[in-house]
């Protein structure tokens, strides 16, 4: 199979993000297999012809899915797999097959998170596993919410890659008339946009709960936003090196950043929006059903900071209020004193 193009595409997960994705990639006349976790989810799929859980409204028809809980079958019969599984679980799903099956395999990341086990990017834990090409690897990031690619509202994808044809092909694969598509070669900066970003976002729910306005919460971004740009520099010149700078200045970065934070489709923005009302964290989690991928980025961008010596004192106060108990207003009373 070449490593230039998507050949026959496979999707990992069928959440809100996954059916999003699916739903693209069928509205654009590809057939795909997806692998979903339950046979009631297959079944439902092949009966009714829409995910149970998410996105209910966005129908397939029977002739462009295929629908599995089959792990291996989808590594057997496609070329491109794109793993869309909440990073929580995603090294569980990788590791639950043999590690051959994943040779020669183009790897399209749709993760927002780092891989909690082992606080790893999916193309630096993959890079631990034998024979992985990263030039087979292609990362997805927003702005872009799965409950308006079910409307069809206009959104925006960048494709990053080191492979100028495999990301253009993929990028190809997404755009149509309600999708438009980027490409660019920073595979680290755009992942760790899209994981700080995420943490940013738990804090201007709990700066929304607690009645702060839209001032403060407009300076609060701006000050989130100045933090990740030092840190995706300091990353450059500290473990990626390399002398083609992406413009941080753009969708994927900046863009990103800005609907997370303000959107009401935010599921990060949700969990600090109840944690700012008085939930705990362990209440705001079950009652969300659903996974924010800024909890375990908390955590996993603690490791990463002190592994590399970048200090992330925004992102810390939000760990402290997710993993160590700390009280969202007394959090916010100080950073009204930092931020400028």
């Amino acid at each position: 199979m070449s490593s230039n193009t998507p050949g026959q595409i496979g999707i990992i997960g069928n959440g809100s993000w996954g059916t999003a994705i699916a739903k693209i990639l069928t509205d654009n006349g590809h057939k795909i297999f997806w692998w979903v976790r339950s046979e009631e989810a297959v079944k439902h799929l092949e009966e009714r012809h829409h995910n149970a859980h998410y996105l209910t409204s966005v129908r397939f028809l029977p002739e462009t899915i295929i629908p599995t809980n089959d792990l291996q079958e989808v590594l057997a019969e496609c070329d491109t797999v794109i793993v869309c599984v909440p990073s929580a679980y995603a090294q569980g799903v990788i590791e639950s097959v043999d590690a051959n099956l994943w040779t020669g395999k183009n790897i399209v990341s749709a993760i927002k998170g780092v891989l909690p086990d082992s606080n790893l990017l999916l193309n630096d834990y993959l890079a631990l596993q034998s024979s992985f090409d990263l030039e087979r690897y292609v990362a997805v990031t927003g702005p872009c919410h799965a409950e308006e690619v079910a409307y069809e509202r206009i959104s925006y994808l960048t494709f990053s890659g080191l492979n100028d044809t495999l990301t253009s092909s993929i990028a190809e694969a997404f755009r149509n008339t309600y999708i438009y598509t980027t490409t660019n070669h920073d595979i680290w900066g755009v992942q760790y946009a899209a994981v700080l970003k995420n943490i940013y976002a738990v804090g201007a729910g709990m700066a929304h709960a607690l009645d702060y306005g839209d001032n403060f919460l407009s300076v609060y971004i701006t000050n989130c936003y100045r933090e990740m740009h030092r840190y995706l520099q300091a990353h450059f010149d500290k473990v990626h090196p390399s002398n083609e700078r992406p413009d941080f200045h753009t969708s994927a970065y900046l863009g990103d950043l800005l609907v997370t934070c303000y959107s009401l489709h935010s599921r990060n923005r949700m969990l600090g929006t109840m944690l700012g009302k008085g939930y705990s964290v362990k209440n705001a989690i079950l009652e969300m059903n659903m996974v924010a991928e800024g909890y375990y980025a908390a955590r996993g961008m603690q490791h990463l900071s002190a592994k590399y010596g970048i200090e992330i004192p925004i992102a810390t106060a939000i760990y402290d209020v997710l993993w160590k108990g700390e009280l969202p207003s007394d959090t916010f009373i100080e950073l009204e004193k930092v931020l400028s």
